[in-house]
Order: C-alpha cells, then structure tokens, then sequence
C-alpha cells in the first residue's frame, strides 16, 4: 500500500508516457514457455496498476490491461512461416519510428534496439535479461554512454559497463498458490538443455529412487533424444510436456522439490522463485543468481554436484514452505519490480 500511494503522491512523474518494447518470439505474455516475454508483460501490468501510462509494444495476439501498439501478426516462435530477422527489424523500428511520443523506452529485447539510441532523443533502458553470448558486450560497450543499463541480479553484471539499478524479475503471486504440505515427487521445471541441467536432474531422482517429472520447452531436440528421452518411463520419470500456467501452479505446488540443477551462471531463473511462491523449496547447483535467489536451508539448499542434491532432500522436510512464500513475496513480487523501475524512471528524468 505504501508503495502504491507513494506513486499517487509521485505526480510529477505519474503522467510519463512509456513505450515497453518486447520480444516478438513468443506472445506476450506467452501461452506457455517465454521467460523473456513473461517478465515484459509481468513489467507492463505492474506499472500500470500503478497508475502509469504504459504502451506494450508486442505481437498483434499479445494481451495487456493497458495499450497495445504493434506490427508483427504474430510471435515468429509460433509461426514458422515468419521470418525471425524481418519480425525483429520491423518491431524494432516500428517503435522507433514513435520514440517521439513517448518520455522512456523500456527496452526488453536485448542489444538490437540499442543501435538506434543514437537517433532518438528519447532515453532509453534496458533490461539485460542475459547474455546470450560474450560477443554481444562490446555492443552495450558502445552504447553505454547514452544508455541505462538494469540487471536482473549481481551475479549477471559485467564488469565492463555500468549499471543505473539492478531490479529483481517480479511475479504476480496471485499465479501462485501456496501449499504448506509437502509432495511426493521431484519435480523440474525448464527448458529442455544441458545448460539447465535436464539429466543431473534425472540423475538426482534415479540415485534418491523418487519420482521425477519433467515440465518445459524442448529447446535442444538431440540433448532429449540422447540425455533424456531413454529414461522416461511415465512412472519414476514422466515428461509432462511444455506445461501452461495452470499445469505449472499445479506441479509446483504438489512437487517436494523443486530440483534447478543448471550447469550455467543462470542471471535470475523464475522457476525457483515460482515454486517459492508456491512454498515449495529448491535444490540448485550453486552457480550464477542461485545464491541471490535461495536462503540456504530456509527456502532451499545449494549444493555443488548431484550427490549432494541427493545427500539434502531429507533435509527438505524442515523447511516452513509459508516462510518460502513470504520471502518470494518480499524480493520477487509484482509490486517490488514495479517500484524499482519507477525508481529507475524517475532517476532517469530528473535529470
């Protein structure tokens, strides 16, 4: 309530006009798997209900409480006749084209929209969602001077640039529902690849002999076939498919842990705050934001390899699954991310 009424107070600020540029990959928010996409329309309906002027810049399919302005028909991931270049191009430019109109762009699509910076007098901030690859740092490098860079958490700073704020990837909570008994089953939930760590999951289920079910996006096709698809039998090991939001409430609800084995520096990861919000503790290789995300043997544990997974899951049963939900509430809200970007707006205006 506090930081609702601080908006209302904030009028100076309260009547900017903002353009959220989103992905085009997947509808925003996306129907199932679409972390990037998630996090914009997550951003979007936070700030408006803050009272802020928002138009969401997205496919023509994408849903928003507030203004949709768009050129793509559809998300290029879910229409494979689209061409993914000419969709980015033409979204990109198509709100260029506007930054006139409006005071910020909120830039959620990685480093393409940067190169325009220069030819708009509109400023703009990015969200760095991550880094795909070190190669695209000398962009932002480039851009740095006239740019405002968020992270999403410590662990995913460069070193090389300099940051306006780092914000937490907020999430409506009202997605998800708290259960405070523990489940039966291991549960992991993500896109299907080695960087997440698809087998060391499979592999922590077959050593504890508990069941596993695996929930996500199939990104690699070969990793599947090799590393995961030989193990699934539907009753230790069951592959739910890539899940919905409903199915995703469910499972991370009734799971007894969440198992977030990754094999990469994850820069935030929502599943592992989801199944907070669900109470529902996390298991997870002790790499990139984990630490950021997981109280150590109060909302999860961190470990260093799959056996010391295994050696903790009896440990999992101590932990108050309500204790989980309120810290998520606490770091990873709606209303948290929603603050610090009004914070980052009006820091970057004043000046």
């Amino acid at each position: 309530m506090a930081c609702s009424n601080r908006f209302v107070a904030d009028t100076k600020y309260k009547n900017m006009k903002i353009a959220m540029l989103a992905p085009v990959a997947w509808r925003t928010p996306p129907r199932k798997y679409g972390p990037w996409e998630q996090v914009t329309s997550n951003i979007t309906e936070g700030l408006i209900k803050k009272g802020l002027d928002i138009t969401l810049f997205a496919t023509a399919d994408s849903v928003t409480t507030g203004k949709l302005s768009h050129i793509c028909p559809k998300a290029w991931e879910e229409d494979k006749s689209l061409d993914p270049k000419v969709q980015e191009c033409m979204h990109i430019s198509f709100l260029m084209e506007q930054a006139h109109k409006f005071d910020i762009i909120h830039n959620n699509f990685d480093f393409l929209p940067l190169t325009y910076s220069r030819l708009i007098k509109t400023p703009m901030i990015t969200t760095i969602h991550g880094f795909s690859s070190p190669k695209i740092i000398q962009v932002y490098k480039r851009f740095n001077d006239i740019n405002h860079y968020v992270s999403i958490s410590h662990a995913d700073r460069s070193n090389e640039l300099s940051y306006i704020a780092n914000v937490y990837n907020g999430i409506d909570p009202d997605n998800f529902t708290l259960n405070e008994n523990h489940g039966s089953y291991l549960l992991y939930f993500g896109r299907i690849h080695h960087d997440k760590g698809t087998y060391e999951a499979i592999e922590i289920a077959l050593k504890a002999g508990m069941k596993l079910i695996i929930a996500g996006f199939i990104q690699d096709e070969n990793y599947f076939k090799q590393k995961v698809e030989p193990f699934i039998d539907d009753e230790q090991i069951v592959y739910a498919g890539n899940v919905g939001p409903k199915l995703r409430d469910k499972l991370l609800r009734e799971a007894y842990a969440l198992l977030h084995p990754i094999n990469f520096n994850e820069p935030f990861g929502l599943s592992v705050a989801e199944s907070m919000f669900c109470g529902t503790p996390v298991i997870a290789f002790n790499r990139g934001s984990m630490p950021e995300l997981i109280e150590g043997e109060k909302t999860g544990f961190l470990v260093n390899n799959t056996q010391e997974a295994v050696d903790v899951l009896p440990n999992i049963k101590t932990i108050d699954r309500a204790y989980c939900r309120k810290q998520a509430e606490s770091k990873f809200s709606i209303d948290k991310m929603a603050e610090g970007y009004y914070d980052v707006y009006k820091k970057i205006l004043s000046k």
